[in-house]
């Protein structure tokens, strides 16, 4: 196709943007609405599965001795820890020890700290268990239980990370209904705008066809118009999305700096893409389905 007939379509499809200016509006307003909207979903999800996942990394098996358990069978007592199938390493942790670790992590000026002081270490001596993956950690737990006839109680916190991950899966979920609403609304919109532009072209377009003009050579202005529309709206939600994530990013380093959060530079690049290309794809979708259905040639 000679660069002339592609500069032909580009000016047709800009005169159908321009000439439609309030639905032209309205239809690049809405499918930046909607893919803002999706970009906050996906950004959320990925950040709470990123979480996730260093939560997994993380989880660990913490068992609570008896209070009269002897420590001269802790070396004992580790072997037959790190025994147990998954097991990756176990460490001892006397209720010193744990003190001076609450103490760093609360400071001495700790209210906590202070009352634990005032009395008799009320901490218990500890094993630490790390195992190799987060699925064989009940196993790990119930084999403890059945073969530590000295534990007291064993706490992990898997349950945080299936919550965690439950929360994931629903706000995948529920943003999928509601981000479908959107893009369908969006496609409405987008169709309505190229129908217009051909409504108001007919007479043109009958002329066209009465001199020879081909089906493709009269479809492409506004297949273009539409999928130029779909990238001004995608690419103001690129640019909001870029803005809003890391001003976002940014407070949460300064108010929550232990929050794990992705970096905005890992998400928004291929976010962007994405969005554009997606934007893109709906604008197009958008115009063939109004010209299935208003064009009839």
């Amino acid at each position: 196709m000679k660069l002339r007939t592609w500069g032909f379509y580009f000016a047709e499809a800009w005169r159908g943007v321009v000439g439609n200016g309030l639905m032209s509006f309205a239809s690049a307003s809405t499918v930046a609405l909607s893919l803002v909207a999706l970009a906050a979903i996906v950004i959320l999800g990925a950040n709470l599965e990123h979480m996730t996942r260093m939560l997994e990394a993380q989880v660990q098996v913490v068992g609570y001795l008896k209070p009269d358990f002897d420590r001269r069978w802790s070396d004992l007592l580790v072997q037959k820890v790190r025994a147990i199938p998954h097991v990756t390493d176990v460490r001892f942790v006397t209720k010193e020890e744990a003190l001076d670790r609450l103490r760093s992590e609360l400071g001495p000026d700790s209210v906590l700290l202070q009352a634990a002081e005032d009395t008799s270490n009320p901490l218990p001596d500890t094993i630490e268990v790390w195992v190799d993956k987060p699925s064989q950690i009940p196993g790990v737990v119930r084999a403890m239980r059945e073969s530590v006839t000295s534990l007291d109680s064993v706490d992990y916190q898997q349950e945080v990370v299936s919550r965690l991950a439950a929360l994931t899966r629903a706000v995948r979920l529920a943003g999928a209904g509601f981000i479908a609403l959107l893009l369908l609304a969006a496609l409405f919109i987008i169709a309505n705008t190229i129908r217009l532009t051909v409504f108001a072209r007919r007479r043109e377009i009958g002329i066209m066809k009465l001199v020879g003009a081909t089906n493709g050579f009269i479809r492409w202005p506004f297949l273009l118009e539409g999928m130029l529309l779909g990238f001004v709206g995608s690419a103001l939600a690129a640019a909001a999305a870029w803005a809003g994530y890391r001003w976002l990013a940014a407070q949460v380093a300064l108010g929550l700096p232990f929050m794990p959060i992705l970096r905005p530079d890992r998400v928004l690049l291929p976010l962007s893409e994405a969005l554009v290309a997606f934007g893109v794809a709906l604008g197009g979708a958008g115009s063939l389905l109004s010209l299935r259905r208003f064009l009839r040639v």
